[in-house]
């Protein structure tokens, strides 16, 4: 029963992949919701019988510890602009402190009183600091470093995909034309682009291609290797402190080796270590999803939890076209940089071929993937001191 249950949690994954590649619907809905709708129908009928909690539970608390370090590996600092990366980056999260900080003292009192909810402002503070300067990872990161009930996480999840679905449609709309109309912005490049746009449209649409392939799966096989021996150094130094603070120290000490290892050339070369990261990520999708006890999601009474994340992501875009016209930011990089910190790195591409301009696209994904180093430590630091 117990390899029964891993199996269908690791196979479902590919099976929606597969699916939201051929079906264009589905594909608009994406896989993470609808691996969160699986696990929610699978855990809440149960065609998975709550025995198998402990064995939920021990994937959920090595999931995301092998996955970061994957994630963070193709990261390549060598590429920056330094200058523009680094300005873009560090205006690009302070809006989302200023956002969020403020949100808290703004909804906190509303918020902490949901029953819903649990009381834990700080943490969920904490969460969105991490999703808005990471993503998803990093999100479920601090879930397992604050144990945040899986029914807030995916309360949280749920209505951050919501927001951050108009967001990306203001986004693709008019908020292109509108930031180029406030910001100045250079002319795209269009020699070479209808190459550029035909890789880029491959990139999003099929990032698995290649995945079996030999030659990938024996790089790839080294790459999770080193993931593993990241995990298991991360766990041996968690063991010297109290065990409240061990999953703590594990998260971060994988954060940091992660981003040390990133320096090594021959690791950040290694091709699908990426997607192999965040195919970890999906599958801890729908097991916390099938953890989740429906009756106890209140979403028609989390209100304020969606006025407060509308207000982090609306409000820490307009923060951010406020600075960069401050600092003489271009219109097309404060955009990549802010989608890829509020939507993630994967949305990067999508919106470059948006605005006809691929000399952003490595802006914004070092700024994205660096926003996957910087998110648990910001996260759990925003969750301690409020």
């Amino acid at each position: 029963m117990t390899l029964a249950i891993v199996a269908a949690y690791a196979l479902t994954p590919a099976i929606i992949l597969w699916l939201c590649k051929r079906v264009p619907f589905l594909g608009k809905i994406g896989p993470v919701l609808l691996l969160y709708l699986i696990g929610i129908i699978l855990g809440n009928t149960g065609i998975i019988p709550h025995t198998a909690y402990k064995v939920q539970d021990l994937l959920v608390s090595i999931i995301i510890p092998l996955a970061i370090p994957l994630m963070l590996f193709s990261c390549n600092f060598l590429k920056w602009n330094i200058k523009k990366a680094l300005l873009t980056l560090l205006t690009g999260i302070t809006a989302v402190v200023i956002a969020i900080v403020s949100g808290y003292f703004i909804f906190g009192h509303s918020i902490a009183n949901d029953p819903a909810m649990g009381g834990d402002m700080n943490k969920i503070a904490g969460m969105l600091a991490g999703v808005y300067t990471g993503g998803t990872p990093n999100l479920a990161a601090i879930k397992i470093m604050l144990n945040v009930p899986n029914e807030t996480y995916i309360l949280i999840h749920s209505y951050d995909m919501a927001i951050s679905l108009l967001y990306l449609t203001f986004v693709l709309s008019f908020g292109i034309k509108l930031f180029r109309r406030i910001l100045h912005h250079p002319p795209a490049a269009e020699r070479g682009l209808q190459k550029e746009r035909d890789e880029i449209a491959q990139t999003v649409e099929d990032p698995y291609k290649g995945f079996f392939k030999k030659g990938n799966l024996l790089s790839l096989s080294a790459a999770i290797a080193i993931s593993v021996g990241i995990f298991a150094i991360a766990g041996g130094l968690s063991m010297l402190l109290p065990k409240d603070m061990q999953m703590v120290v594990v998260i971060l000490s994988i954060t940091t080796l992660g981003i040390g290892v990133s320096f090594i050339r021959r690791v950040r070369e290694i091709k699908s270590s990426y997607d192999a990261g965040m195919y970890l990520v999906y599958i801890f999708c729908i097991v916390v999803a099938s953890m989740a006890d429906l009756g106890r999601m209140d979403i028609a009474g989390g209100l304020y939890l969606l006025l407060y994340i509308g207000y982090v992501i609306f409000g820490s875009l307009a923060l951010q076209l406020i600075m960069a016209k401050i600092f003489g930011i271009d219109a097309d990089t404060v955009l990549i940089s802010s989608v890829s910190l509020i939507n993630s790195p994967p949305f990067v591409p999508l919106i470059a071929t948006a605005m006809n301009n691929k000399d952003v696209i490595i802006t914004g994904l070092t700024v994205g993937l660096v926003g996957y180093a910087a998110g648990n430590y910001l996260g759990y630091l925003i969750a301690v001191l409020l």
